[in-house]
């Protein structure tokens, strides 16, 4: 028998993710009208997901969306274990499309916060398996 806390843990998981699947589809109509085209939304691996993967210009952008209260707190919440998944993550995605890696590479963050105008962050971090950081 599922207990009340078992539902109220299960209502709140449900809501998150209804948040996070808005926030995307915010993010993703912000980035289309500067010019980004949408290869994969949610595209995940054994080593972990990446929110957005865009194209625009020759560049491949592999972006995080995350929504806080504010700005700040939604640019803390990227941390060094998560950009390393979504890093890996973009490692096998680029292993799944090898004419993609030609392309420049670029892993952006968007920051969402209520009342707030989207954040787009270039360039918030670098592969540093590559030589980057």
């Amino acid at each position: 028998m599922v207990g009340k806390r078992d539902e109220d843990k299960a209502d709140r998981r449900r809501a998150a993710e209804r948040r996070g699947r808005l926030s995307e589809a915010l993010a993703l109509t912000y980035l289309r009208l500067k010019g980004y085209r949408l290869l994969a939304r949610g595209y995940r691996t054994g080593r972990g997901e990446i929110d957005l993967v865009l194209w625009r210009k020759g560049l491949i952008v592999f972006v995080e969306v995350k929504r806080r209260g504010d700005l700040a707190s939604a640019a803390e919440a990227i941390r060094p274990r998560q950009k390393a998944r979504i890093t890996d993550a973009a490692r096998q995605y680029i292993q799944e499309h090898p004419g993609m890696a030609r392309l420049d590479q670029r892993f952006d963050a968007l920051l969402l916060a209520p009342w707030r105008l989207p954040r787009h962050v270039e360039d918030a971090w670098r592969d540093s398996d590559h030589g980057y950081m």
